[in-house]
């Protein structure tokens, strides 16, 4: 073979490569992309029995308009005659029932408030398969199922969502009349924090659950308390502020230094942040 023939056919081989990986990773991220994105936790019994005896008969089941069942923790407020609601939406690898056993979860910090904490589908004993949709749909249904109990305030609904439920949150508050938002470690996109991860491939055709929440986020005029990890290495600040940047409310951030995307709730400035915002949403 000749020198030229050769670089030739190395210059193909080179080209098919750059062609062919990222068109690879492109077609796993569209197959595959509920397993990257939805990390349900294995159920653990033991962990459930300890939690239904901390908060006994505080363990429900709910029936969606399509025949799915939920599992999770209504835990009543400590007012009369009626309670502030907060309604809490995980992120992507967390269960609720884990959330109530966490030695940093104090019951006391979120007072007055009735607390929700309800597992997406597929998660610990929900069923049905996790989806963008599904947890949209999901999230409007327990607002309504809750909000208009008798012994809760209706206009005084609070909700929370933490990285993936962050979406699942803004998309509530602009479907439904709230009193204010936590968000945890919030994204503008998950197209876009994708994007970050694999500059070199068009995301945006792939995705199939964008979690959009910078397009919403305008409409919203509610009070938002933002808690974002000064070293964040899963969600950049780029992507918090980015959403922080369109939000159409008050907006106050707090950037808790010294830790990282799992470890928030370690810090004593996050549930100051959490209680302060809770004591004036619920106040007089």
């Amino acid at each position: 073979m000749s020198s030229k023939a050769f670089f030739t056919s190395m210059l193909r081989i080179i080209l098919a490569v750059l062609v062919g990986f990222p068109l690879t990773i492109a077609a796993i991220l569209y197959i595959f992309q509920e397993k990257f994105l939805f990390l349900p936790p294995t159920s653990d019994e033991a962990m459930l029995q300890r939690v239904r005896n901390k908060f006994p008969k505080c363990e429900i089941t709910l029936t969606t308009p399509d025949h799915v069942k939920l599992h999770g923790w209504y835990i009543p407020g400590n007012t009369t005659p009626k309670s502030p609601l907060l309604i809490y939406f995980g992120g992507n690898s967390e269960d609720m029932t884990g959330v109530l056993e966490d030695p940093f979860f104090e019951l006391t910090r979120l007072r007055p408030c009735a607390l929700l904490l309800v597992n997406y589908r597929g998660y610990g004993l929900s069923e049905g398969l996790p989806g963008e949709k599904q947890f949209f749909k999901d999230a409007v249904f327990l607002y309504d199922h809750f909000a208009n109990r008798n012994e809760i305030d209706q206009t005084g609904v609070i909700v929370m969502g933490r990285s993936l439920g962050t979406g699942v949150a803004v998309h509530l508050a602009s479907q439904r009349t709230l009193k204010g938002i936590i968000l945890v470690s919030p994204y503008d996109s998950i197209t876009n924090v994708a994007q970050e991860l694999y500059p070199y491939i068009p995301v945006s055709l792939f995705i199939r659950h964008p979690f959009d929440s910078a397009s919403l986020a305008s409409s919203v005029k509610i009070p938002l308390l933002a808690l974002t990890a000064e070293s964040d290495s899963t969600i950049s600040s780029e992507r918090s502020h980015a959403l922080l940047a369109k939000w159409g409310g008050p907006c106050h951030h707090v950037s808790i230094p010294k830790v990282d995307h799992n470890d928030l709730n370690l810090s004593k400035l996050y549930w100051e942040s959490i209680s302060n915002f809770l004591r004036h949403a619920t106040g007089p």
